[in-house]
């Protein structure tokens, strides 16, 4: 098994605390985001506050858990998860989950651990996302590991067979679950899918030559998130118009930000984790009735995607969203002429905000109608309904 270096991508370890607590309470920027957060604190007490951190643990626990428990009664109607039923709480898990949110799919995930009195959970994150130098520090601290993007091929190669040592060491050496999302990116359209590519990543630190061996090694647990009301809705729509429009179009740093606040800060409605439990035993099945990698590669996907789907909390505003894609009245008896035209009025009010000088409503409307019905659609499937 070959030897990594993980200091430049690891979350930080204990004796790395202080000095990234030093330099982030330097940073003027860091320093008004917080002051924004905890506003009736004293700057000069705040920072102090930030500087008395020692562990991860003390910053989550002290400082992001009380800021999430905000958001949940101000930006929610209640966030909940179920399936810890489904899990050993002595165990560790690989929880991988479709991606909504940049930031708070993962965070929200850990206050709820936080609340049940399991440990955090390190988290996936990509570099594209650190716009600024001390957003590394500040996620590192928050027990985020790098996932580094814009490779070359050679470069993707080593940086993958690093990445899956990187997740074993961390479950086995340091003691921590992980959560990753199934894709790189969010599924702008909410066809929530696993890449392929993520499970061959996963299969590079193994130490069986069987691949399914190697992703039992992880603990592999779908997670399923649920949002009732997407902030960044309008922001996604935008970006499919401005593609379709324009093919080479790329988002921006910038625009990675504005994503990001207006994914903390938006209203969410009820939010709904469940966790599945873990695949091990339907890996094994996998591995009994084909011995093709690629085939198993593929079923492994599939089945990943199976548990995510069929765990996720519908809506009458999913409900609402496939009926007017379809054309059709399949679930008109599930929700009022209330929620349906309260509906109808957050999607305009949801597209007004959108700034294009050749807006096409139409277009975005029926791209935003699709970001609630394929959650509902991919429901159905893997209920068989």
């Amino acid at each position: 098994m070959e030897e990594y270096n993980f200091d430049d991508i690891r979350s930080y370890n204990t004796d790395d605390i202080p000095a990234a607590m030093e330099r982030l309470c330097s940073q003027k920027p860091f320093m008004k985001v917080v002051s924004t957060l905890f506003p009736l604190m004293p700057k000069e007490q705040l920072k102090q506050r930030l500087l008395s951190f020692t562990t991860s643990n003390e910053l989550q626990q002290q400082m992001v858990y009380p800021f999430l428990q905000y958001l949940e009664a101000n930006m929610t109607t209640g966030i909940v998860l179920h399936g810890l039923e489904n899990i050993d709480r002595d165990q560790k898990y690989l929880y991988i989950s479709n991606h909504r949110d940049i930031i708070l799919d993962s965070a929200l995930l850990c206050a709820k651990l936080i609340e049940n009195k399991l440990d955090t959970v390190e988290i996936a994150i990509g570099d594209n996302l650190l716009v600024f130098p001390w957003i590394e520090d500040l996620v590192r601290v928050n027990k985020s590991f790098i996932v580094q993007r814009g490779l070359n091929a050679r470069q993707v190669l080593e940086s993958s067979k690093r990445l899956s040592a990187y997740l074993r060491h961390a479950m086995k050496e340091r003691k921590n679950s992980i959560w990753i999302a199934q894709r790189e990116g969010r599924a702008k359209d909410s066809d929530d899918r696993t890449q392929e590519s993520l499970l061959k990543m996963f299969n590079l630190g193994g130490n069986s030559g069987s691949f399914i061996d190697n992703l039992k090694e992880l603990n592999i647990c779908p997670l399923s998130i649920s949002y009732q009301y997407d902030p960044c809705d309008f922001l996604k729509a935008k970006e499919f118009q401005l593609k379709r429009d324009n093919p080479d179009y790329k988002k921006s740093p910038e625009d990675d930000l504005i994503n990001m606040q207006t994914g903390v800060m938006g209203y969410k409605g009820k939010v709904v984790y469940h966790i599945s439990g873990c695949i091990n035993g339907e890996l094994d099945a996998i591995a009994r009735e084909t011995p093709n990698r690629n085939e198993q590669i593929e079923r492994a996907a599939h089945l990943i995607d199976y548990h995510i789907h069929r765990n996720f909390s519908i809506t009458a505003e999913n409900k609402i969203a496939y009926d007017e894609i379809h054309g059709d009245k399949d679930f008109a008896k599930d929700y009022s002429t209330e929620e349906k035209t309260t509906f109808e009025e957050y999607l305009d009010k949801q597209i007004r905000k959108i700034d294009l000088e050749n807006k096409d409503r139409d277009f975005l409307r029926y791209k935003m109608l699709e970001m609630y019905a394929n959650p509902l659609k991919n429901y159905m499937k893997a209920n068989n309904i």
